[in-house]
């Protein structure tokens, strides 16, 4: 049965989507953009920011399903502009431990609101 996530810790849904949905056993989180739970865009800040924030977006949401970065086991990061790519990864790299899940990272045509960057993930919960 699928339960919908929602903090306020997070960014506010915008459209016809959930923060995260689970059925219990799976965490889907939706694309995270660099902005704060009080609306501040980091559209200007670098790239490094911008992944940083996306992933803090992600924590709370996690923290709300009762998981943690621990438990992701697919990221999917969508750029801007693939030559961020190495930038971006030093940032993402501070984010996981020893063990970081599968991850794709894609260069996109455009992102909502004018960000570079935008992630996602899947986590097991239980």
């Amino acid at each position: 049965m699928k339960r919908i996530i929602e903090t306020d810790d997070a960014p506010a849904a915008v459209g016809a989507y959930s923060q995260a949905t689970t059925d219990d056993s799976l965490l889907f989180t939706a694309g995270q953009i660099p902005m704060t739970a009080d609306g501040d865009l980091l559209d200007d800040d670098p790239i490094d920011r911008q992944t940083e924030q996306a992933l803090y977006n992600l924590d709370a949401i996690l923290d709300e399903a009762g998981a943690s970065a621990e438990d992701i086991l697919k990221v999917t990061v969508f750029l801007d502009d693939i030559d961020d790519f190495e930038t971006m990864n030093e940032a993402y790299a501070n984010y996981f431990d020893d063990e970081p899940p599968a991850r794709s990272a894609v260069e996109v045509a455009a992102l909502p609101k004018g960000v570079g960057v935008e992630i996602e993930a899947v986590a097991s919960i239980e």
